[in-house]
Parts: C-alpha cells; sequence; structure tokens
C-alpha cells in the first residue's frame, strides 16, 4: 500500500480573496486592512477615539450612515444616507480628511465629489456591498451588447441606483444616464422616459420594480429581469423590444428577506401596526405595507407620528433599534417600533466598521499617515460625476 503524497495546487485567486491575501480592485469587497487593530474587548477605545479626533480637529469629518452600529456613530459629525453623506462631504471643502463610516461605494461617491486636496478613508476595507457586487463593469458592457443586438440599445436610458460601483456610475454617464436614491428614483425614472423609450435599471430589480409599478403605474409584464449569469440575460430579443424597463437581477441581502408572511404576522401579532419599509424590499412586500420610502423617510414618518402608535419597520437593524429606543423616551409619549421580521439581520459589511477600526484609522492620521484611502481613477470618477450631476439637475 503507497502514501498518497500532497498535491502541489496553487491557490487560485478566488481563494486568495476567500483567505484575505489579496484584494480585487474592481470589486467592492476589499479584504485588506493593514496595520494593527486595537483590541476589540480595549476598555480605552471611547478615549482614544476622542483623543484622535480632538488632535485632528477641523483636518477630519467623520460621516456615519445610518446603518452603523451606535459606538461608531457616536463619533459621526453628521449622518444620513449614501447620497446625504457625500454631498455633506462634498460641503466641507476644509477637511483634509473625509472618515466615511459606510460602505466601500459610498466612500467612492465621496471621492467623486470632494475636492482634489482632500482624502477619503474607509476604516476597514473589507466594508464592500453585495448589491454593488451584483453588477460588475463587464457584466453591464456585455449585458449593452446584448442590447444592442437587439437593436434597443439607442433608445434605452440607463439609471444606476446610489448603491453601485464607481465604474457602473461611469457607464451610466458616458450612456446618457443618470444616477437615483430611493428617495428620488422616481423623478429619475420620469427624466428617463423623456430621453428614451425604455430604461435599463441597476442593480437592485426591486427598488426599479416598485418605482415603475407603484410610482409610474406600469405594469408588471412592463418589466422584464436581466440575468448576467444567462447567455442573453436570459432574455430574447423580442422580451427586450417589448418591455419598458429592463431590470438587473440585483437585491438587497438585508431587505429582500422581508417576506409576505413578515407582513401578515406582523399585524396578527401587534394589533393596529403600521407596516413602514423601505422600497429595496420585494414587490409584494412593499404592496401589502402601509407606507414606504427611504431611511430619511422613515425617520421623517416616524417623527411625525402621533404618540402611541405602532410601527413595525422593514430596514436594517441598527437604524430600526436606534429609533425604537429614540421613541420610546420621547417625551411627546411613547411610540412603539419593531423590527418587521422575527429573525434579526443587520447588514454584515456595514457592521464591518466597528470601533477599533475607527480608533486605528483615526490614531493613523493623527499620526500622520493615511491608511485605507479610497480613489477613484480620474477617467471613471468624471464620467460618474456626470450621471451624478444630472441627478442634481433633476426637476
Amino acid at each position: 500500500m503507497t502514501t498518497a503524497q500532497p498535491l502541489d495546487v496553487q491557490p487560485s485567486p478566488l481563494a486568495l480573496l476567500l483567505l484575505g491575501r489579496e484584494a480585487d480592485p474592481r470589486s467592492e469587497r476589499g479584504v485588506e486592512c493593514p496595520g494593527d487593530l486595537p483590541a476589540p474587548s480595549d476598555p480605552d477605545l471611547v478615549e482614544r477615539a476622542r483623543a484622535a479626533k480632538a488632535r485632528l480637529g477641523d483636518k477630519v469629518f467623520v460621516l456615519g450612515h445610518h446603518y452603523q452600529r451606535d459606538e461608531v456613530i457616536e463619533f459621526a459629525d453628521v449622518t444620513g444616507d449614501s447620497f446625504k453623506l457625500a454631498r455633506d462631504a462634498a460641503a466641507r471643502p476644509g477637511a483634509e480628511y473625509i472618515v466615511f463610516c459606510g460602505v466601500h461605494f459610498m466612500a467612492e461617491s465621496a471621492d467623486i465629489l470632494t475636492g482634489d486636496g482632500q482624502q477619503v478613508v474607509l476604516p476597514d476595507l473589507a466594508a464592500g456591498c453585495s448589491m454593488a457586487d451584483m453588477a460588475t463593469a463587464e457584466q453591464v458592457a456585455e449585458c449593452w451588447d446584448v442590447l444592442t443586438d437587439a437593436g434597443v440599445a439607442e433608445t434605452t436610458v440607463p439609471v444606476s441606483y446610489m448603491n453601485s460601483s464607481a465604474d457602473i456610475k461611469a457607464f451610466t454617464g458616458k450612456h446618457g444616464g443618470t444616477i437615483c436614491t430611493s428617495s428620488n428614483a422616481e423623478r429619475a425614472l420620469r427624466w428617463a422616459f423623456e430621453q428614451g423609450e425604455k430604461i435599463l435599471f441597476l442593480p437592485d430589480q426591486h427598488l426599479g420594480r416598485n418605482t415603475a409599478v407603484r410610482d409610474l403605474g406600469l405594469s408588471l409584464d412592463d418589466c422584464v429581469l436581466y440575468n448576467p449569469h444567462k447567455p442573453g440575460g436570459g432574455l430574447t430579443a423580442e422580451e427586450l423590444r417589448a418591455a419598458k424597463v429592463i431590470l438587473w437581477r440585483g437585491h438587497c441581502s438585508v431587505h429582500g428577506r422581508f417576506s409576505l408572511e413578515s407582513v401578515r404576522d406582523v399585524r396578527e401579532r401587534i394589533p393596529g401596526v403600521n407596516v413602514l419599509v423601505h422600497p429595496e424590499c420585494r414587490h409584494e412586500v412593499v404592496a401589502a405595507a402601509d407606507l414606504v420610502g427611504s431611511t430619511e423617510y422613515i425617520i421623517k414618518a416616524l417623527e411625525a407620528a402621533p404618540a402611541g402608535s405602532k410601527w413595525a419597520i422593514g430596514t436594517e437593524l441598527n437604524l430600526v433599534r436606534r429609533l425604537a429606543n429614540r421613541f420610546a423616551a420621547d417625551s411627546a409619549g411613547n411610540k412603539e417600533i419593531v423590527f418587521l421580521d422575527k429573525t434579526v439581520c443587520f447588514c454584515s459589511t456595514m457592521n464591518r466598521i466597528d470601533l477599533p477600526h475607527l480608533v486605528w484609522a483615526l490614531e493613523s492620521l493623527a499620526d500622520g499617515k493615511v491608511v485605507n484611502r479610497i480613489e477613484v481613477d480620474p477617467e471613471v470618477a468624471a464620467f460618474s460625476k456626470l450621471a451624478l450631476e444630472r441627478m442634481l439637475a433633476l426637476p
């Protein structure tokens, strides 16, 4: 009996990415964070963060997305959704360092909109976005070839959600399209239909479908789903010609988990509850909800809600928990706020930005070392900015 010898197998690029030994610069999933992080159990983390931020003074501007942990939000100069934060950064030209406590595509947008003398830092490069990863530049270019072969590219206007990579935003700008947020998606789609006959909506199928059907009055049959993993997107040329909205097969892993059963269950458990969900949720969830809107809309709706009202919120748990704590202690009267799903669900990549990473980034900057800088290629930035400026000019 012979003994098998170990095979000399070289790890594939994918294996290296999974092991965290290399980074894919064309992906939202950064995997490297060089440097020694403080231990998460360090009892002095809060004081270290305060001290480093004080040393930096006006040179640093910290942005905190609504889905961040409370321990991070505590050190944010402003909070908001992705586009609001990018604009806030652009409005602070005196800040040398922009520390973006969010995910990769958000930091890219901040780099695109801020000045040449400003540097954008992402505390953990592994804070990517699974939705943004669902549409790569190569896949979208291939999709455009499919639309061209079907004879519809010239009449199709791309509309890309803010939750996309800089490469996708650049594609959109180059092909006459615009960016949208969950707040202005309806305006963006109406504008696009004034420019052409069809829309290619990237990368979130749910926001695109909900906006087209719920806000513009189109039918579900007017929308087709392009699957980048199938030849021709899984669609015939006739289907592409007949469609009004071509949806990319992408979704948010957090909002996509909410189901119609979640809505029915919470209504049964909490009589009189108001169901408020984000438009990244599935169409049947949005159709069954009482109110639908962006994170900013959700916050404002709860602020305006009467005392004693009950709410089930379908969005990321960090925000829901923060709002529940805030309004439970509201002097104007308690408002009962619960998470729509029974299963706890954080945005796993957003949660990679924790206090140790923030402390490490701030202390490094205070010591004169710029870490995890996010820089967008100048040509990509130029076309991305064109698409963003079209959004800003929407009526």
